[in-house]
């Protein structure tokens, strides 16, 4: 196995466990037939996230890509209507999935009747994927500054941490092997959030002995 094969199943194996980590949130669901302190929005913004890089995949022809997030909109779809199963304000959730359908049939539109095919094409669809990615990787840091004033982790999930620690940094290296700073850049981000996160759990962990350290949370 050389390096790339080596690489396409690390960032296969390390994603696929990540957005796994939903499963945890499904289960809740199931469990308690509530939806209730569980997050829409990282399940819907994750979606349209893997549909992008999806298409950015098939004009790539990069069959990494495009396996793992056939998987993760796979996934995050089933959250999405597991969710709106269990969710007492099904209203909100139905317009706000209808909102992010309108974007997503708005984009396509865009990148397919008005764009040509070919390099111009691939360039905007991967600026706007690695906008949407990095705009995902750097949402939580408002969280990251009320936990060092209080110094609970007890909202972070530390396996998730780890998974996106190595997710992050398998994508930046299959990057740098096709020289594609389309997938380097937007991932970047995820290894000094992922960082941060894990220097957080060395800090406050042993403060927080007598509790947790981490309960799963959604991507």
């Amino acid at each position: 196995m050389d390096s790339m094969q080596f690489l396409s199943w690390a960032c296969i194996v390390f994603t696929v466990g990540m957005f796994s980590t939903g499963l945890t949130d499904l289960k809740r669901m199931r469990v308690s037939k509530s939806a209730e302190d569980i997050q829409f929005l990282p399940f819907l913004t994750t979606c349209l996230n893997n549909l992008g890089w999806l298409y950015y995949g098939i004009l790539k022809t990069d069959q990494t890509i495009v396996l793992v997030n056939v998987i993760g909109a796979l996934l995050q779809i089933l959250y999405i209507i597991m969710y709106l199963y269990y969710t007492n304000q099904k209203r909100l959730v139905m317009s706000q999935t209808l909102a992010a359908g309108a974007v997503l049939t708005c984009g396509w539109f865009y990148f397919t009747k008005f764009l040509p095919e070919g390099d111009t094409r691939l360039s905007q669809l991967g600026l706007a994927c690695s906008v949407v990615t990095v705009s995902m990787y750097l949402s939580p840091l408002t969280d990251l500054v009320q936990i060092v004033r209080t110094g609970d982790v007890k909202c972070l999930s530390f396996p998730l941490t780890v998974a996106t620690f190595f997710t992050s940094t398998s994508w930046v290296l299959y990057g740098l092997q096709l020289n594609d700073y389309y997938i380097v850049v937007p991932n970047s981000p995820g290894i000094f959030t992922s960082l941060i996160r894990l220097y957080l759990f060395w800090i406050f962990v042993p403060v927080n002995q007598s509790s947790p350290a981490y309960k799963p949370m959604q991507i």
